[in-house]
Order: structure tokens, then C-alpha cells, then sequence
């Protein structure tokens, strides 16, 4: 689905990313991240949250943590970030990347918690009928935020600053949009409850699907506080059916590793695909080492099972009569790189007309060993092989 918005809407960074993995400078197995095209959806995020007062913190779990991402959406003006574990908050610091807001979906362990300082304190809620992922469930049963708020206060070095829950808007197919659920009733009824007790603000976090095109009906729920991660790639659901503001900044690299019976085995290692808007049907381009998206095949390509290590995925190339071994495979994709095993890489210049790749890292945010330092003419694929003695 992603892949025909990429065709359609950026088909500038499916050209770059041929070009780059035919080159040697972009490697198989990796996440391309149009670094123009997320500053881009990044300022127009800040702008409408500006228009309406809301605080905005970055997801970048979903790009690896990359570093070079995290610094184009500071600099575009999205200065901290949600982090929603502790390693991911080390890294979005390491990429310059403030934290606005972290433990709420994974709290911090016992030993890792900061002491000496005073920390602000969201409480999680939840009240009958709110929605939760399986493996999410969690919080304080929201009739007494009150008596929790003052629990809170109460901790040395911590004192109560407001209320979250997740998801509080989700992707409504049959309505076509994103539309908010029960726990964002729950969110504004215990604020109006906290309110009533005597406390003038409280804040009011809300992430779930964001864009441009929920802050408004957020701000009018009285939020404070969004969080945009897949509305930084162009890659919320919405966005797969409806041309929203964001535009599409990420794709899948891959590559054909050999022909068998028909079909083109193809590296896997990141073939995580997001699951929110079911399990459809996959496809991807082929591009002809040396060729162009002019060149390429549409192919349908069979995916690993859920269960099973995603060492290749398999596609159909029997109308493909130029496939072979070396050719690049671009997939267009909803992503989760931080729970893969695939690198990330940032490209500039694709909307000048130069792409190039910022830096290649792993699926952790940090640099992948061999890849750190490439060498000048070098891509980093050809300079790992080098420093193992293979090339």
C-alpha cells in the first residue's frame, strides 16, 4: 500500500535509494530515510501544533532511532522526543533530541531510574470500555485521579503534573480516518475531576496516530501534549488512503540474492511489517543493477511468516526475465525497525537532485561495526568486505 504512495507522492527517494544500493553506498537489509521530505512533514507538524498551543515530542522508534533523523526534525523544529523505553531515550539524547516524555508504555526498571532531582509525574489511567493493545494493560483506575494525583505529589522528588493513556485516537476503516476512542473521554473527565479539585493546570497527554490532521480535534479535547511518530515518515494509516500533509519519507532496501523455481530469494533482516492495517498482500520494485525505476518490475512477493526469521522474502519474477543476483528490491512498508535486525540510513539531497547517504546505522541507533568509517569512493558494503580480508 505504501509502495503505490511512494510511486505516486515520492517517487524521487525510490530512484535515490536504486541509484545508492547499485552504487554500493546504501546496503541491503536498510531503512532509507528521506531526510528532506521528514524536515519537511516535521515543520508542518510544529506549525499546527504552534497554532494551537500543543507541545509536541518525536517517536523515532519506528526509524531505528536513527541519529541524523533525530536531528532533522530538532532542526525543522521538533526539539525532544518521546522515548518509549530508556534506550530509547539515550539515543534520541545522543542525536540532540531533548525528552519530553518517556515510561509510559515501557516504565523504567527499578536499578535505571534518576534519582536526585525532581521529576514531573504523568499518571497513566484507565476506566471501563478504553482500549489497549494486548500487553499494554496498565495504570490507575481513573475515578480516583484525585486521591493519586495527591499519592504522587507525595513522593520525594516527584510531584503530579497530569494524565496519559494509549491509544487515545486510532484509524477507523470503515470511516476512513482517524478518529479518537474511549480513553480520551477518560483523559478529559479526569482532568475536569483534577480541575474541580483545585488544580489550575494539568496535562494531558495523548499519542496515538498523530498528524496535522488530529490536532485539531485534540486541542479542542484539551490536550496538551502530542506525539507523532509514523506522522513524521508519512506512514500512518490515514495516510495509506487519504493524501494528508506528510508525504511518504521511508522505504526498505533490499536486494536479490539468488533465483530458485521461479522466484528471486531476497535479504531479509527488517521484513517487519506493521501489522495496524492488516495482512495483506506484498509487493515490491526490482530494479536492474545499472537500471532505473524506468527498468524496474512489480513484483508480488511472498513474506516470511510472522513466526519465522525473516532471512528472505520470495518474489515472483516470473515475468521478470532480467532478475538476478545483485538487483535491488525496494519495499514500500509501514515500519517498526527498532525490534529488527536492519540498519537505518538517512539521505539528503534527494529533492536538489544529490542524494547522499548521511550515515548508515543499526536498528539500535548506534553504528554498525564496519560501517562507521567508510572509506572516500568506498560504499560501505565493499569497505566492511575489506576489513574482514574478503575484497
Amino acid at each position: 500500500m505504501f509502495l503505490d504512495l511512494l510511486r505516486r507522492r515520492n517517487p524521487g527517494l525510490l530512484a535515490a535509494a536504486a541509484h545508492l544500493h547499485d552504487s554500493g553506498d546504501l546496503p541491503a537489509n536498510s531503512y532509507a530515510l528521506d531526510l528532506d521530505t521528514v524536515a519537511a512533514n516535521a515543520a508542518a507538524i510544529r506549525r499546527e501544533a504552534d497554532r494551537f498551543g500543543l507541545s509536541v515530542y518525536a517517536m523515532t522508534k519506528q526509524v531505528g532511532r536513527n541519529p541524523d533523523f533525530c536531528r532533522t526534525v530538532r532542526d525543522a523544529g521538533i526539539t525532544e522526543a518521546v522515548g518509549v523505553d530508556l534506550q530509547c531515550a539515550l539515543v534520541d539524547r545522543h542525536g540532540g533530541l531533548g525528552i519530553g516524555h518517556l515510561g509510559h508504555l515501557v516504565q523504567i526498571p527499578r536499578h535505571e531510574a534518576a534519582a536526585g532531582r525532581e521529576q514531573a509525574l504523568l499518571a497513566r489511567i484507565a476506566a471501563p470500555g478504553d482500549r489497549f493493545y494486548r500487553g499494554h494493560e496498565g495504570g490507575w483506575a481513573a475515578d480516583e485521579i484525585v486521591a493519586v494525583a495527591d499519592r504522587l505529589d507525595a513522593l520525594p522528588g516527584a510531584r503530579f503534573a497530569g494524565v496519559t493513556s494509549f491509544p487515545t485516537q486510532l484509524f477507523d476503516p470503515a470511516a476512513g480516518r482517524v478518529v479518537p476512542t474511549p480513553n480520551l473521554g477518560t483523559l478529559r473527565r479526569a482532568a475536569a475531576a483534577l480541575r474541580a479539585a483545585g488544580r489550575s493546570h494539568v496535562e494531558i497527554n495523548a499519542p496515538g496516530t498523530t498528524s496535522t490532521a488530529i490536532l485539531a480535534t485534540l486541542a479542542e479535547a484539551g490536550v496538551t501534549q502530542v506525539e507523532p511518530g509514523h506522522g513524521l515518515t508519512g506512514t500512518t494509516p490515514w495516510h495509506a488512503v487519504t493524501d494528508l500533509v506528510e508525504e511518504p519519507a521511508v522505504l526498505y532496501v533490499s536486494e536479490v540474492s539468488h533465483l530458485w523455481d521461479g522466484r528471486a530469494y531476497v535479504f531479509g533482516g527488517g521484513l517487519y511489517v506493521d501489522p495496524v492495517l492488516g495482512r495483506g498482500g506484498t509487493r515490491a520494485l526490482i530494479v536492474p543493477r545499472g537500471g532505473g525505476l524506468d527498468d524496474a518490475y512489480l513484483v508480488d512477493v511472498e513474506m516470511p511468516a510472522p513466526e519465522a526469521i525473516d532471512y528472505y522474502a520470495m518474489a515472483d519474477v516470473s515475468a521478470a526475465p532480467r532478475c538476478a543476483p545483485g538487483d535491488t528490491v525496494l519495499f514500500g512498508f509501514r515500519p517498526q525497525a527498532f525490534v529488527t535486525r536492519a540498519l537505518t540510513a538517512g539521505v539528503t539531497g534527494i529533492r536538489s537532485g544529490a542524494p547522499a547517504v548521511a550515515g548508515v546505522y543499526a536498528a539500535d541507533g548506534s553504528a554498525p561495526i564496519g560501517l562507521e568509517d567508510t572509506a572516500a569512493g568506498d560504499g560501505p558494503g565493499i569497505q566492511a568486505a575489506r576489513r574482514a580480508g574478503r575484497a
